[in-house]
């Protein structure tokens, strides 16, 4: 008898063990923000305008015009800080910034982390998300877009995690999307992260999965177009058809994501 539960202990420990190596990943990209003034140039770069004239309002009617200066995109106090203003700046009344890692962290697969606290009001729009770097199946949404979160501000505290493609996104009503209710996204941060595999993404806040897509059997790529390398999107938008679907409060200004650190792990 004891030799047997000697056996299955082992067995226990061996399979705990495996388990524990086999979910085991490696920091492979950071950036922690730890240095104040602009955001580490070798890291991120900026989508910068109003879109126009090929895709005025980066195809939302958004109302910012993106701008990479210091007063929309620094690093203060250990955090990244993405601030929308109400300014002019070229036929646009507010600014804003969309950082991007495009070319210079680009990812097939992994566990990406980013730990951020959220403007509120109405009319913002702040998103952390994902798009294709090389575009291998077409242009949107044929190509794929993660959004790891997306908030509005005139339903504040209902985050939303998605995924758009060819056969489902929201232009056609088809996407199916998750979201969670987090009352304090203002006042604290939280870990928005994707668990990302190849025929998985799981949708997380602080470590607990709230959300998963499934690659199915006889999918394409019009299905799952998330076998190519993607880079990450971090902004604050103002207005746009979801943003701005309930106005815009102008005495709210200015509006801030602040993020802690972003981790890429595979």
């Amino acid at each position: 008898m004891n030799r047997i539960l000697t056996i299955i202990a082992c067995v226990f420990v061996l399979v705990i063990f495996s388990q524990h190596h086999a979910d085991k990943k490696k920091l492979v990209w950071s950036d922690e923000f730890d240095k104040d003034g602009k955001p580490d140039p070798a890291k991120w770069d900026y989508d910068l305008g109003d879109g126009c004239p090929k895709n005025c309002g980066y195809g939302n009617n958004e109302l910012q015009y993106y701008t990479d200066d210091s007063q929309n995109v620094r690093v203060e106090n250990g955090n990244l800080i993405v601030e929308a203003r109400k300014e002019n700046r070229g036929e646009k009344q507010y600014t804003s910034t969309r950082i991007t890692t495009r070319k210079k962290g680009d990812w097939l697969y992994g566990r990406i982390e980013v730990k951020a606290k959220l403007p509120q009001g109405r009319g913002t729009w702040p998103a952390i998300w994902m798009l294709p770097t090389d575009w291998k199946y077409g242009g949107w949404p044929q190509s794929g877009e993660i959004d790891i979160m997306e908030h509005v501000g005139y339903d504040p505290g209902v985050i939303h995690f998605n995924t758009h493609t060819d056969t489902y996104n929201h232009v056609k009503g088809t996407n199916v999307e998750g979201k969670i209710n987090l009352s304090d996204f203002h006042d604290n941060f939280h870990v928005y992260a994707i668990d990302w595999t190849k025929n998985k993404m799981e949708f997380l806040v602080d470590g607990k999965v709230y959300h998963t897509d499934y690659r199915e059997k006889n999918d394409t790529f019009k299905e799952w177009p998330f076998d190519q390398a993607f880079h990450l999107l971090l902004n604050v938008a103002v207005g746009g058809n979801w943003g701005g679907a309930k106005g815009i409060d102008d005495i709210i200004w200015p509006q801030r994501m602040e993020v802690d650190y972003v981790r890429v792990y595979q």
